[in-house]
């Protein structure tokens, strides 16, 4: 500024200001003046910003800066001498060595718990078979229609590498053999229920040498309950109780849930099996109105797969064959001195009936929830309308509870009963439904006052609390015979169980 005033003053002023004098002789344009100023700031900003190296936007961080290349070095050398965080991995298993016959892909049936006991059979299989097992694929079309794949539940990366010394599992077929598949030169079928592995060897491996892929179309109960070797047993158990984990979300959610209950003391899980599929699908309409009754019948008739169709409700009740309403597992919950302060964890969809079914237990248990009243809707926004990941949910909390009550012996009872007793034989109360409703009958029609209820429910069951048993077996009639995955007594901490068959 005082050059320029110069300037306009006197020619002599003009020589004391010679750099002005050079600029305007070298007719500079103003962007070539703009140019320079930027590149004199940024140099000096970035020396500043090498100087504290703390603060600055990151941006700017890692520009090449006014270092020496002797200070370069010097901080190369200091950051190579640092050691790098040391991160503790999981030593995998050595993987198994084996000749690969072939190929098994797998088409799982039904729903979540149907799906688990199968795919541990699938891998014992596979294993036995010296084959390649390709990730199952889950069940989509069945009544609930999920579109869940394996990893969308399933820890898919631990499932594969967890098992890698006993059998090699892949995400896909090979593109070699893919292409094989897609030309259709494999051959799909579904193997016969309740079959040991001699079956497998015989039957099953020679259609996998032969066609190098075999697709097993159905996988519920092919695997027989007893009678295996001692080591297939506890795969299977491996299988279910260590290589199949929940995705991150789902344990996340699932250990959120259980932090919930056990911050307002101990919680009973009831697993109420009175959702409308449930009452379809079996025929029961204890406690219904006429008009829900047909609603459900008019349900089973929709579904051509649902094979029974003209069943007495009744009948099927006497017999034990129907879930316990509502109403009916209130008064065996009071009849067995079930504390009235006890939080009680609905696993269950949506009960048939709604609140006015719901009413009885309630009036008993007012600590009545579920994973939707514990949690906000934004919390289940990516579960919904997955039935087989709600089911998780459900399932992770059943095994934390201090009880577990199932009021139906379907594929979940039987696979938590199982898990619960691999835990430690945690208390789980399996309740005789014949001899319950009998008693329930009787205390309704006032042919039994209340102690002597509550006396005879506590008799019926006091040998029922999932404690260590050996599992019944019955020759020629595996259906009737206890179940492997309720009762793995091969796996169990109790070694007068361990038996071989």
């Amino acid at each position: 500024m005082v050059c320029k005033a110069a300037m306009g003053i006197k020619a002599a002023d003009k020589l004391r200001c010679p750099s002005v004098a050079a600029v305007a002789r070298s007719r500079l344009t103003p962007w070539m003046l703009r140019a320079t100023m930027t590149v004199v700031l940024w140099t000096c900003v970035l020396q500043f910003m090498a100087a504290g190296n703390t603060w600055g936007p990151r941006v700017l961080k890692g520009w090449p800066s006014c270092r020496t290349a002797r200070e370069a070095a010097a901080v190369t050398t200091t950051r190579l001498a640092m050691p790098d965080p040391v991160v503790e991995k999981t030593a995998l298993p050595p993987k198994r060595i084996y000749r690969n016959n072939g190929y098994l892909m797998v088409s799982c049936n039904g729903g979540l718990n149907q799906m688990r006991a199968a795919i541990c059979d699938m891998v014992v299989i596979a294993r036995y078979l010296n084959v390649t097992l390709i990730v199952p694929e889950l069940d989509k079309t069945s009544f609930w229609n999920d579109p869940s794949e394996f990893q969308d539940i399933f820890d898919v990366e631990h499932f594969i590498t967890s098992l890698r010394d006993e059998v090699r599992i892949l995400r896909e077929l090979p593109p070699r053999v893919k292409r094989r598949v897609e030309l259709g030169r494999f051959h799909s079928m579904p193997p016969i229920s309740w079959s040991d592995i001699s079956y497998y060897h015989k039957q099953i491996l020679p259609l996998i040498r032969k066609y190098k892929v075999l697709h097993l179309n159905r996988t519920d109960a092919r695997l027989a309950n007893n009678g295996l070797p001692l080591e297939i047993q506890r795969l299977r158990c491996r299988v279910n109780y260590a290589a199949l984990k929940f995705t991150s979300q789902i344990e996340e959610l699932g250990r959120r849930v259980i932090r919930m209950l056990r911050q307002n003391g101990p919680f009973l899980v009831l697993h109420l099996r009175y959702e409308m599929d449930m009452l379809a699908f079996s025929g029961c309409t204890e406690g219904c109105t006429p008009k829900e009754a047909k609603e459900l019948t008019r349900m089973r008739y929709a579904y051509p797969w649902w094979k029974e169709k003209v069943i007495n409700s009744i009948a099927k009740r006497k017999d034990g064959l129907c879930p316990l309403t509502p109403e009916e597992i209130a008064l065996v919950l009071r009849a067995l001195d079930i504390d009235r302060s006890m939080q009680i964890y609905i696993a269950a969809g949506e009960i048939y009936g709604g609140k006015r079914r719901m009413a009885s237990l309630t009036s008993a248990y007012p600590n009545v929830v579920r994973k939707e009243t514990l949690l906000e809707p934004s919390d289940l926004m990516l579960f919904q309308n997955h039935s087989s990941q709600m089911a998780a949910l459900d399932y992770l909390v059943s095994l934390e509870s201090d009880i577990f009550v199932p009021t139906y012996d379907g594929n979940m009872a039987k696979v938590v009963e199982g898990h619960r007793r691999y835990m430690g034989f945690k208390k789980t109360i399996l309740l005789d439904r014949k001899l319950t409703v009998e008693l329930v009958d009787q205390y309704n029609s006032g042919s039994l006052r209340w102690d002597e209820f509550s006396s005879l429910i506590k008799g019926v069951h006091e040998n029922r609390m999932g404690s260590a048993a050996a599992r019944t077996v019955i020759p020629d009639r595996p259906k009737e015979e206890d179940y492997f995955y309720a009762n793995p007594q091969e796996c169990t901490r109790d070694p007068n169980l361990l038996r071989t068959s």
